[in-house]
């Protein structure tokens, strides 16, 4: 493991959680799979193991760790090989919460960081819309104020945990008139009425529950806002280098465990009477795969490291979603072909990776978005700034 990013307080934890996984989760991964449900125990372990409270505050039950922490639970989440039950985890714990934390009031944090942390309560980030995909700015959703409460309208779509999560940290327009200027962030419960879910059939991420979720004149009150009114959008930008390089790192350790898998397979296959891995045309497809992985790992654990340090990176985390994406993508596809017929059967990994993958260079913002951003900032010079 890398020395420069992890020390031996690292390597102990990662020690300990693939100890955990294989023991509590690994065992019911099929099964989830195939109902698309989570059962709610692993919630209540993985708080109780305080996974989901590493990075935030000791004061809500948190450990306050640095980020590389972050990076070992998104890699080893990978390997157990279900991308729906590793979305479900860093949607609530990476997404929603990172709202709650950032924007919440104390008296939010009390009510729903603490919970969450603890794995009482499932949180689920309402952003992307029917209509609008990759814009944020032009969504529909709006929020107006009435009185002590706000009355909220429209519906978010591809939500991951928004089917049985308990509550929603939902983007919505409370100026529809000053366009992306005029976006608030709430957080909902469940049981409000007027929210309804649909739950989405998936090519792949099968374990985790994705949903279009419908606002009907919700009832929220004035003081489950997060942050300031209006300042929305750029709560939203600020935390999409988080969940970008997420997505990177969550792409670059599929990749290498899809490398890792077919490396053995490749070991022990034989063909026209030598091991597989002995083919100069597979042993050389392998080096450039393996070199592209690499690339990615150190490049993301680069940037993983500026952004423990507080540095804003957007450009950096987006760069990061944008090529490991596409890489895992590749590596993938070349992987089920090292293993041929058997790659395209069931009982191996590499189906379910295949289709897990490739929603990597979708979720999170497009690649086609990702590079606009990307010409903005290189090109146009234009400068994102934190949210103030």
């Amino acid at each position: 493991m890398n020395s420069i990013y992890f020390t031996e307080e690292h390597n102990l934890f990662r020690k300990s959680l693939q100890h955990f996984l294989k023991k509590e989760v690994v065992p019911h991964i099929d099964t989830w799979e195939k109902t698309g449900e989570i059962d709610r125990f692993i919630w209540k372990e993985f708080g109780e193991m305080g996974f989901f409270g590493m990075n935030y505050p000791e004061a809500y039950g948190g450990m306050d760790l640095d980020l590389f922490y972050t990076i070992i639970l998104l890699e080893e989440l990978q390997k157990i090989n279900s991308g729906g039950f590793a979305a479900a985890i860093w949607a609530h714990v990476y997404l929603a919460m990172t709202h709650l934390n950032a924007e919440g009031n104390d008296d939010i944090k009390e009510r729903y960081l603490a919970p969450s942390i603890s794995g009482e309560k499932v949180g689920c980030l309402c952003v992307t819309e029917p209509f609008g995909g990759s814009d944020v700015a032009g969504m529909r959703t709006t929020a107006a104020k009435d009185g002590e409460n706000y009355i909220i309208n429209g519906s978010k779509t591809f939500i991951t945990n928004g089917v049985n999560s308990d509550y929603l940290v939902v983007a919505a327009k409370t100026s529809p008139e000053l366009g992306n200027k005029g976006l608030s962030m709430f957080v909902i419960d469940r049981g409000t009425k007027g929210v309804s879910a649909t739950k989405l059939d998936k090519l792949g991420w099968k374990a985790s529950d994705t949903g279009e979720i419908a606002f009907d004149n919700v009832k929220v009150p004035a003081t489950n806002l997060l942050g300031e009114e209006d300042k929305g959008f750029s709560y939203i930008v600020q935390h999409f280098s988080l969940e970008r390089l997420i997505m990177g790192v969550n792409a670059h350790a599929r990749a290498e465990f899809a490398l890792e898998y077919a490396l053995q397979y490749m070991s022990d296959r034989e063909a026209f009477g030598k091991r597989i891995n002995q083919f100069q045309a597979l042993r050389h497809t392998i080096s450039d795969l393996y070199a592209d992985v690499e690339i990615c790992k150190n490049y993301n654990y680069a940037v993983t490291a500026r952004l423990d340090k507080g540095e804003y990176v957007v450009k950096e985390a987006t760069i990061s979603k944008l090529k490991s994406t596409k890489v895992a993508d590749e590596v993938i596809y070349q992987c089920l072909q090292f293993l041929g017929g058997y790659g395209y059967m069931e009982d191996y990994p590499m189906a379910r990776l295949f289709r897990d993958s490739r929603l990597g260079p979708i979720g999170g913002g497009t690649s086609e978005i990702l590079r606009e951003i990307i010409a903005k900032m290189v090109i146009d010079k234009k400068e994102y700034k934190p949210a103030t």
